[in-house]
């Protein structure tokens, strides 16, 4: 057996059917960012444990969590309110949480948008490592999310699961995707004056995590970065074959891409005034 943590904010909508798939373990744990709707509420019908931290980040929120909220086993699992446990991925950690070779194991997600999963302009099979040997993983920020540091070898699991990325409408997903890219636009200005790009990772990567990355960190450096991600989505990945929802999906990337590019434009060119600057006006 093995924990699961569940992390929240503001998921009432799908903190039920997350838990109800998660409830093959009898060790679940909801880390809630002090929501204001009633996931706290909904969360705590059910026979597990409920905690409530401020969130201050991605990487921060994971860290806190793995340190202040000690889990039931050895190995956990880290799941969000719009992905689903399903009951092949959970035999599969199961018998890989009894490999001694590795501390913890990177899993595929299956985007579901409108109704479908995006197969191929999500970049399917695209990794984030989820289970893993408690106290061998750490969390540190990179852009608007997290990237993990592991004191040990990692693998892959066959398995996968469902993530309901746009299950609480594109109101929210807008709404999320602007405050994403605030600090993607902050991680692109830190990585053109101090990133570069491992041209090793990019052809010759030992996994698709590897890979990704360079190719990511390449990105930030090309011209044209919303209308060559929505070509390289739309026609190279295949995202024309996912019909209107890889269409409608390629299309929302390339927004959320030339967004970051305002962003960076508006920090270099715009900066906050100071405090100073207000009072004298």
């Amino acid at each position: 057996m093995f924990s699961i943590y569940i992390l929240t904010y503001n998921e009432e909508l799908d903190i039920s059917a997350c838990i109800e798939s998660a409830m093959l373990s009898d060790d679940i744990i909801v880390v809630d960012s002090c929501s204001s709707d009633r996931t706290v509420e909904f969360a705590s019908h059910y026979p597990i444990r409920v905690v409530q931290h401020a969130f201050e980040s991605h990487g921060r929120q994971r860290t806190w969590m793995l340190e202040n909220i000690p889990p039931k086993y050895e190995w956990v699992y880290i799941l969000e309110a719009d992905e689903r446990m399903t009951p092949e991925l959970f035999a599969e950690c199961e018998q890989a949480i009894h490999n001694p070779n590795y501390i913890g194991y990177y899993v595929a997600e299956r985007v579901i948008f409108m109704n479908t999963w995006i197969r191929r302009s999500t970049q399917y099979p695209r990794y984030q490592l989820r289970l893993f040997h408690h106290g061998k993983v750490w969390f540190a920020d990179y852009g608007h999310t997290e990237r993990e540091v592991c004191d040990g070898a990692t693998s892959f699991l066959k398995e996968t699961y469902p993530h309901y990325t746009c299950s609480k409408g594109l109101n929210r997903w807008i709404e999320k995707h602007n405050r994403y890219s605030s600090d993607e636009a902050r991680e692109t200005l830190y990585q053109l004056e101090n990133g570069n790009v491992n041209w090793w990772h990019l052809f010759f990567g030992s996994s698709e995590v590897e890979r990704r990355r360079a190719l990511k960190d390449l990105s930030l450096r090309l011209p044209a970065r919303p209308l060559l991600r929505f070509l390289y989505m739309y026609f190279i990945l295949g995202g024309c074959l996912d019909g209107r929802a890889g269409l409608a999906w390629c299309t929302l990337q390339a927004f959320y891409e030339y967004l970051i590019l305002l962003k960076v434009w508006e920090m270099k060119h715009m900066p906050t005034p100071s405090l100073d600057t207000v009072i004298s006006h």
